[in-house]
């Protein structure tokens, strides 16, 4: 069983950064493969990168290049440095885990999902 806890979202104007973190709280940090979803208002939940148990990362086409993921075993956080932001990136933030070695793009292959936090990108 593993804990998670979002912060870091807000509002800011585009073109800024932001910085997410995942606290994750539990069973050993490093056995799960982790990553963020989004979701807008009235649209479905979408991937927005992942990072493997070895540290190999993925992103959407969305992001690539402007959204990095990183973690920090000794601290048991994930991050998700923002940079570049779009009014389009708009959404609430999932932090998401599952205990496999490789990250996924699906919703339904995660075990753990955060509370979510709000990011806001004003034009």
């Amino acid at each position: 069983q593993v804990q998670l806890v979002e912060s870091g979202g807000g509002l800011v104007q585009a073109g800024d950064s932001l910085r997410l973190s995942c606290a994750a709280s539990g069973r050993t940090f490093s056995s799960y493969a982790m990553g963020w979803f989004r979701q807008a208002p009235g649209k479905e939940r979408e991937f927005v990168g992942g990072i493997s148990r070895s540290g190999r990362t993925g992103y959407a086409e969305s992001v690539k290049g402007r959204f990095s993921i990183s973690r920090d075993t000794a601290k048991n956080t994930m991050y998700l440095q923002m940079n570049s932001l779009k009014p389009e990136d708009t959404a609430v933030y999932y932090c998401v885990a599952r205990s496999l070695a490789g990250w996924s793009i699906n919703t339904r292959d995660y075990d753990y999902w955060g509370q979510g936090t709000q990011v806001t990108v004003s034009s």
